[in-house]
């Protein structure tokens, strides 16, 4: 299908620009060369808007005159602001979002000639070679850190592919590259691989140090220390093969996953088990697609 090619300056609309994401992706979009369109529905957020110097447009507004339109609110309202922004847009509109899960879910208010792309930030990688203050401060990423974004788009239009793109590259910046997947691979990503797995694991690690500390007692300093440290030989180790493990350690990793890991554990990759924590993340009875 034949689209019409996009302004010499797309206009942006940032719809749910208060909240934590919302502020992030418009603090890099504001000094960009797109024109740029801030809503936000609720009054606290409305005065932090205003706080910043940024001039507020109603939801409606912005939707409708926006080419890409970034629905930065939670999952959970997606449906139902999709629902009430898709209707007014101009056809050929991209609807940008956050995160997969509602787009995986069939939640998002659908129309033919509107184009949907999400985008989520890998964050910047355990093995950043960072060279400045800012870099190491910036753990989340889109400040100083450089990162990598993973996106779906499925709509098969070259031009509006590359325009979500040079709009992603611009809201996460500094961005290293854009990968493209299908909906499915990026709700496999995330959730599957970052949340239910790394991110479990991660809470796993703080709450092993707890124990350490304060039910065998070992100083916090030398616990925390000695868990740090390996932590990034454990991965370094596993993830690029930077080292091999010793003999004994081998012997001590078997035992952790026979004492902690369920054998039945990669279930969830499982389409099944997909499903099942999206509708739990997104407070609903079935997915929809």
């Amino acid at each position: 299908m034949t689209t019409e090619s996009p302004s010499t300056t797309p206009t942006v609309a940032v719809i749910g620009a208060a909240g934590k994401m919302g502020q992030r992706v418009s603090n890099n979009l504001v000094d960009s060369d797109f024109q740029v369109l801030f809503s936000e529905a609720s009054p606290k957020g409305q005065e932090l808007i205003r706080s910043l110097g940024r001039e507020l447009t109603e939801s409606a507004d912005a939707a409708a005159r926006a080419d890409v339109v970034i629905l930065a609110v939670p999952d959970v309202v997606l449906g139902a602001v999709s629902a009430e922004l898709v209707p007014l847009m101009k056809p050929g509109t991209v609807v940008l979002t956050l995160d997969p899960a509602a787009a995986y879910a069939g939640l998002l208010h659908e129309r033919a000639d509107i184009h949907y792309a999400c985008a989520h930030p890998c964050h910047p990688s355990v093995f950043l070679e960072r060279t400045t203050k800012e870099e190491w401060a910036d753990t989340f990423g889109g400040i100083a850190a450089p990162q990598e974004v993973v996106a779906a788009y499925e709509g098969g239009d070259a031009a509006k592919q590359e325009l979500a793109e040079s709009v992603i590259r611009v809201m996460y910046a500094p961005v290293v590259d854009v990968h493209w997947v299908t909906v499915k691979q990026l709700a496999v990503l995330e959730p599957t691989l970052v949340e239910t797995i790394a991110c479990m694991v991660g809470a796993l690690l703080t709450e092993a140090l707890h124990e350490t500390v304060h039910t065998v007692g070992v100083p916090e300093k030398a616990a925390r220390a000695m868990l740090l440290g390996h932590t990034q030989v454990a991965l370094a180790n596993t993830l690029k093969g930077s080292n091999p493990f010793s003999d004994a350690c081998l012997i001590a990793m078997d035992y952790g996953r026979e004492s902690i890991v369920r054998e039945d554990w990669k279930k969830v990759f499982e389409d099944e088990e997909l499903d099942k924590v999206i509708t739990r993340m997104l407070k609903i009875k079935e997915i929809k697609r």
